[in-house]
C-alpha cells in the first residue's frame, strides 16, 4: 500500500518516496514490470541556468526546471513554484503527483511541475517579472496548450501566469491564452478557479461523510490553515452544507469555540488583522489542539507533513479532508486506517484547482466562456464521480483511500499507455 512500508530515509527524498509509490500499488493491481519501470522514469527534464538583470543594473544567475513526467493521457499539466529549497528530485516528485491527480479525477492530462531556485520575497516587483519572463523564454521550447501547460504553485499566482501568457505569446507573435491556467479574468481565466480547491474538497466531504458515519449538517469542524483552501472549504460547508467550524488556525496561532463560528466573520477578522487569532469569542488554542481537537471533521489545509507517527493516534476526527499537499505522513496512514478513521488524501480532495484549470484550458481553447454556475456544476460532477471511482477500489480490495486513489490513478496511466504502445 502506498505510504505504508515507506523507511524514512525514502521519506527525506520525495522523489524516491513517489517511485516507491508506483511500486507499491504496481504489486498490488499487477502492473506489467516494463511499464511499472516507465512510470517510474520522468518522460522529459528541463535544466535552465539564465541570467537576470536586478535594479542595480548587476547581474544574477538563477536555476530553473522544468520535468514533464507522463504524457499518455495528454498534455502536461503542473505548476511552477519559486522557493529557495527547490530541488530537482523535488520537481520530479512533484510531477508524478501531478500525473496520478489529473488520474483520479479522470481528466485528459499527464503530469509536469517546474520550479525555479528563488527567495521570491527578496527581489522587486520588477525582478520578479523580469525573472519571470526570462525564465518563461528558456522553457518555451517545451511548453504550449498542446503539450504543457503550466499553473501558478508556492509564490506564484495569476500575474506571474499573466507575465508567461504575454512572454509566450510575443514569441509565438500571436496571442496563446491556453498556455497557462491561473490566469486573471481579463487574460483568459476562468470564473471560479480560485475557490476551486476549497470548493472541491467541500463536495468530496459530502460524499464521503455518509460512509464515515457522519451527518455533515451539525458535524464539527477544525480547519487547520485558513487559507485560500481552508477558508473556502469552511465556508462551503457552513453556508451549503450546515457544518459547525469550531477551531481554525493560520501561521501565527490557532482559535477554537466549542458553539461554533462563522467562517465569514473569521475570514473578514483575518483580513483587518492579519490573523485569525483574537477572534472575537474564541479561546487561543495551539497547532496541536487544532490537528487533536475532538470534532467530527478536519481539514488540513496547511502545510505537509503535519499527521506523522507521532500524534495519528490522537487524532479524534471521524474524516480527514487534505486540502494541503502532502499533510499526512507514511505511518500515520496505517495508524488511522487502523483507527477507522476515514483520509481523503490530497490527490483526491483537492484536485479541484487542477480540474478547474482544465476548465479553463478548455473555454481558452474554444475561445467560450462558461458563467460560475456551469463551471461550479461541472466541478461537483467530477468530484462526485472521482469520490466514488476511489472509493469503490477501497472497498472490492479493503485498503485505505489514499492506496485505492493512487490503483485507480495508476491503472489509467499504465491502461493508456499500453493502448499507445511503444513507438517505434
Amino acid at each position: 500500500m502506498p505510504h505504508q512500508e515507506m523507511t524514512t530515509e525514502s521519506a527525506a527524498n520525495p522523489f524516491e518516496t513517489a517511485k516507491q509509490q508506483v511500486d507499491i500499488v504496481a504489486d498490488l493491481i499487477g502492473i506489467d514490470p516494463g511499464v511499472r519501470e516507465v512510470l517510474k522514469h520522468p518522460k522529459r527534464e528541463l535544466t535552465v541556468n539564465f541570467p537576470v538583470r536586478m535594479d542595480d543594473g548587476t547581474y544574477r544567475v538563477f536555476t530553473g526546471y522544468r520535468v514533464q513526467y507522463n504524457m499518455a493521457r495528454g498534455p502536461c499539466k503542473g505548476g511552477i513554484r519559486y522557493h529557495p529549497n527547490v530541488t530537482l528530485d523535488e520537481v520530479r516528485a512533484l510531477a508524478a503527483w501531478m500525473t496520478w491527480k489529473c488520474a483520479v479525477v479522470n481528466i485528459p492530462y499527464g503530469g509536469a511541475k517546474g520550479g525555479v531556485i528563488v527567495d521570491p520575497k527578496k527581489l522587486s516587483h520588477g525582478e520578479n517579472e523580469r525573472l519571470t519572463r526570462r525564465y518563461a523564454s528558456e522553457i518555451a521550447p517545451i511548453i504550449g496548450p498542446e503539450m504543457d501547460i503550466p499553473a501558478p504553485d508556492v509564490y506564484t499566482d495569476s500575474q506571474t501566469m499573466a507575465w508567461i501568457m504575454d512572454t509566450y505569446s510575443a514569441v509565438k507573435g500571436y496571442s496563446v491564452p491556453g498556455v497557462v491556467t491561473g490566469k486573471p479574468i481579463s487574460l483568459g481565466g476562468s470564473e471560479g478557479r480560485g475557490e476551486a480547491t476549497g470548493r472541491g474538497c467541500a463536495y468530496v466531504i459530502r460524499e464521503a461523510a455518509p460512509h464515515a458515519g457522519i451527518k455533515v449538517k451539525g458535524a464539527t469542524v477544525s480547519v487547520q490553515g485558513f487559507g485560500n483552501a481552508g477558508s473556502v472549504a469552511a465556508k462551503l460547508l457552513y453556508d451549503e452544507q450546515g457544518a459547525k467550524i469550531v477551531a481554525a488556525s493560520d501561521t501565527k496561532g490557532g482559535i477554537w469555540n466549542a458553539a461554533g463560528m462563522n467562517p465569514h466573520a473569521i475570514e473578514a477578522h483575518k483580513q483587518k488583522t492579519g490573523s485569525v487569532v483574537g477572534f472575537p469569542g474564541a479561546k487561543q488554542v495551539g497547532n496541536d489542539e487544532i490537528l487533536e481537537a475532538k470534532v467530527d471533521i478536519l481539514v488540513p489545509a496547511a502545510l505537509e507533513n503535519q499527521i506523522t507517527g507521532r500524534n495519528a493516534d490522537k487524532i479524534q476526527a471521524k474524516l480527514v479532508a487534505e486540502a494541503a499537499n502532502g499533510p499526512t505522513l507514511p505511518a500515520a496512514d496505517t495508524i488511522l486506517y487502523q483507527k477507522k478513521v476515514t483520509v481523503l488524501p490530497d490527490v483526491l480532495a483537492n484536485a479541484g484547482g487542477v480540474t478547474v484549470s482544465y476548465f479553463e484550458w478548455a473555454q481558452d481553447i474554444q475561445g467560450f466562456f462558461w458563467p460560475l454556475e456551469e463551471v461550479n456544476k461541472r466541478l461537483e460532477h467530477v468530484m462526485v464521480q472521482s469520490y466514488a471511482d476511489v472509493h469503490k477500489v477501497a472497498q472490492e480490495r479493503h485498503v485505505h483511500n489514499r492506496t485505492a486513489a493512487y490503483a485507480v490513478a495508476i491503472q489509467r496511466v499504465a491502461d493508456a499507455m499500453k493502448m499507445r504502445g511503444i513507438y517505434p
